[in-house]
């Protein structure tokens, strides 16, 4: 393990429980960045610039550590759909997302202060919704309150009753942190995960 700092930069309760997963050190470092997308940017465009300005933005903060970047949007019919933020814009979501098929692409950047180099990957899932009615997408709603998730479904929760099925290379991207990509990217910088 190298012995520069290592740190998340998000505010995301998911992303941090992720990475504490891979039980190595880490800071967390709010980005305080925007957000919203650019005019006709595409999904992928936009998780892939976030990710990596959330990266660069912590980097500038903190020279020589080395900072996990990582964003999330979720797409239908090349529409993106960001985080519901309430009860009526969710419930909205999950009737338009019933019964359909949405890409969430989680994209990822480490950046390493130590050489200024970055990797930046997007990491897709393609999630088949189940076809079910109003009454039942509102008591999930109701129960999970999932309004700071993207697509309005939590799947490491109550969320996966509303699933029908994930298809993904990376299990933990849906939550919000790849980490099959995060620890082979940190492999790339010389961070190893087991003392032999």
């Amino acid at each position: 393990m190298t012995s520069s700092l290592l740190v998340l930069a998000s505010s995301s309760a998911y992303r941090k429980e992720l990475l504490s997963r891979l039980q190595l050190p880490f800071e967390v470092a709010v980005p305080a960045i925007d957000e919203s997308p650019q005019p006709g940017e595409m999904p992928s465009a936009t998780a892939l610039r976030l990710a990596l300005e959330k990266a660069a933005a912590v980097a500038a903060r903190m020279p020589g550590a080395i900072v996990i970047g990582s964003d999330q949007v979720a797409t239908l019919d090349d529409e993106q759909i960001g985080k519901p933020g309430n009860h009526a814009n969710a419930l909205a979501q999950l009737q338009k997302m019933r019964g359909r098929e949405v890409v969430f692409h989680t994209a990822l950047c480490v950046w390493d202060g130590r050489d200024g180099s970055h990797q930046l990957q997007d990491i897709q899932t393609v999630v088949q919704f189940r076809d079910l009615p109003d009454a039942e997408l509102d008591a999930y709603l109701r129960i999970e309150q999932p309004y700071d998730c993207a697509g309005s479904a939590k799947n490491e929760a109550l969320g996966i009753a509303i699933l029908e099925r994930i298809d993904s290379n990376d299990p933990t991207a849906l939550t919000g942190l790849p980490l099959i990509a995060l620890t082979g990217m940190l492999r790339n910088i010389g961070i190893t995960f087991f003392q032999q």
